[in-house]
């Protein structure tokens, strides 16, 4: 799987640096081309010139060549690569690279990278449980980086917990697994929906919901890395999508949500409706800024256009549909109703119950129901979420 691929290694200044030479020889081994990229405490561990003996390519460290003034271009690098790895990441460099602290040729090279980044921690296991790491790890996530989580043993310090560096070899097979999955959806076509829906009450309020997108998101971007044309109906949020192949489409309310999915529905070969639908609207919308008169104000209201059941009624054979339930109670029972009334081949459920998952946070913990059995998953990133969905709707076709 990584025959012919081009990989920018980035080294920072880690006592793991020594496995860089292991990690090397496993990627040239396999097919691969590696240009490596060292931050200046790199060069402290290991030499440019073990590196370049390696790879076969001269090491850039530096902005420019001192010798002749010649210009490394990171802008370059970020066009070439087919993905960056970036190993070992210490802290330092972990929080660079999520605050955009360009301040060396790694993390400006990391900035202009069009490709798939992959970071692999190595740190002592106090500075990795810090909560800035924590935080800056879920802020790597959050732009859809790939963290390849760093193994439990014996640290350079003599104490022993989380924080060394996952070993070559299974770097190595991150890699393969990754680059293996990628087409699996070429030539499909996906429809999502993400986010809120608002429901005008008058030109300044609105019913809404905590929705903030970032599962939907997610789901677009893993689906449109795996090859598929992907339009994203989206809800009012502050995100933005990364990957050229994704159509985004900017909704307000659930009848606009209804009249985008509806119209693309027909063309897709899989719809995704993740998006949080208002199930009320009002039924009359005040042209003016409703006043404060008296103690109550009454709103009546009817029901929005029930999105899943027209498509579900729609689909024909041969299409894939997957929804989401959240669920405060009755959990399973509610979400087997769902599947059946709608007409979904799977429904992912998760709970207000379950730490962590939820409205406005980065991570999510799911069961995938489908027809004939139940997946349980572990809390994780909403990234991570979505490539567990998106592996079960491969497996599916």
């Amino acid at each position: 799987m990584l025959q012919g691929k081009k990989i920018v290694l980035g080294i920072t200044g880690s006592i793991a640096a020594y496995k860089a030479c292991y990690l090397i020889r496993g990627l040239i081994k396999q097919g691969a081309e590696v240009q490596v990229v060292i931050t200046p405490a790199g060069k402290e561990f290991i030499t440019p010139l073990t590196l370049s003996t390696l790879t076969g390519k001269p090491v850039v460290s530096e902005f420019f060549d001192r010798r002749d003034g010649s210009w490394h271009s990171h802008v370059d690098l970020g066009v070439w690569a087919d993905a960056m790895l970036i190993a070992p990441a210490t802290a330092s460099t972990i929080g660079k690279m999520a605050n955009g602290i360009a301040d060396n040729m790694l993390v400006t090279t990391y900035l202009s990278m069009r490709a798939p980044v992959f970071v692999a921690p190595a740190m002592d296991l106090d500075m990795y449980a810090h909560p800035s790491t924590q935080k800056n790890l879920q802020q790597l996530l959050h732009y859809g980086n790939h963290i390849i989580e760093p193994g439990t043993g014996f640290l350079a310090s003599s104490l022993e917990g989380k924080g060394r560096m996952e070993e070559p070899e299974r770097i190595v097979e991150e890699l393969e697994q990754f680059f293996a999955k990628q087409g699996s959806l070429s030539g499909k076509k996906v429809l999502i929906t993400a986010g809120p829906t608002y429901e005008k009450i008058d030109p300044v309020r609105f019913i809404g919901n905590y929705s903030s997108g970032k599962m939907g998101y997610a789901l677009a971007e893993v689906c449109a890395e795996q090859g598929a044309e992907v339009t994203l109906v989206s809800g009012p949020v502050t995100l933005s999508t990364k990957h050229p192949a994704i159509h985004r489409i900017d909704v307000e309310s659930a009848g606009e949500m209804y009249e985008a999915a509806t119209e693309h529905f027909p063309d897709a070969d899989i719809t995704i409706l993740c998006a949080a639908v208002a199930d009320f609207t009002p039924k009359v919308k005040a042209d003016k800024k409703i006043k404060r008169k008296g103690d109550d104000l009454m709103l009546e209201l009817q029901p929005t256009q029930d999105i899943a059941a027209a498509l579900g009624a729609m689909k024909r054979k041969g299409q894939v549909m997957v929804g989401f339930a959240l669920e405060t109670d009755h959990e399973q029972a509610n979400a087997r109703k769902k599947l059946k009334s709608k007409n979904l081949d799977f429904i992912v459920l998760n709970s207000l119950q379950d730490k962590g998952a939820g409205f406005r946070v980065d991570t999510n913990k799911v069961t995938i129901i489908d027809r004939h059995s139940l997946t349980a998953y572990d809390t994780k990133s909403k990234r991570e979420v979505a490539e567990d969905i998106v592996d079960f709707i491969i497996r599916s076709l």
